[in-house]
């Protein structure tokens, strides 16, 4: 049992229904990194939430789940795979944590699949690009870019 003494329901506007956004390319940074255990206890995954900042839907988020520590030598390889991308996407290529990865904007491959569970629709992420902030155009990933953004400054990477 939770205390909710406090909240009003009057004062804060409803959560909406979320349907999945289109299939396509986003900007979008990692807002928060995390590992966790998976559902066996023989592992853990990374959890990568990535945030969209730019456009119709800027502002949703998307998860993705990197299994880095699993029994699974094949899901590992997928894994590191993917992280791959995602630092090349970035920039950063041998990050020290997590955290290295955050707030720095790339382009996200968004596709639309059915859960096996449910049969709802719901998104995945395919795919990284590298952003071109010189143009606005994307790119693919590849081993050469910039370091993560001066700690100096407190606004984010992408509003400056």
């Amino acid at each position: 049992m939770a205390n909710l003494q406090g909240f009003d329901a009057n004062e804060v506007e409803p959560a909406n229904d979320l349907e999945p956004i289109p299939v396509g390319k986003y900007v979008a940074v990692i807002t928060d990194s995390e590992m966790k255990p998976t559902k066996s206890g023989a592992g853990s995954y990374l959890q990568l939430t990535f945030q969209i900042i730019e456009g119709d839907h800027s502002g949703r988020l998307l998860w993705v789940r990197l299994n880095l520590d699993n029994p699974n030598g094949t899901a590992v390889e997928i894994a590191r795979r993917e992280l791959s991308s995602i630092c090349r996407a970035v920039g950063v290529l041998a990050p020290t944590d997590s955290t290295d990865l955050h707030n720095l904007p790339c382009i996200i491959h968004v596709r639309v699949k059915r859960r096996s569970d449910t049969g709802e629709l719901q998104n995945e992420v395919k795919g990284y690009s590298k952003r071109d902030p010189g143009s606005g155009t994307l790119e693919t990933a590849s081993p050469v870019g910039v370091g993560p953004q001066s700690a100096a400054s407190t606004e984010a990477p992408w509003k400056r």
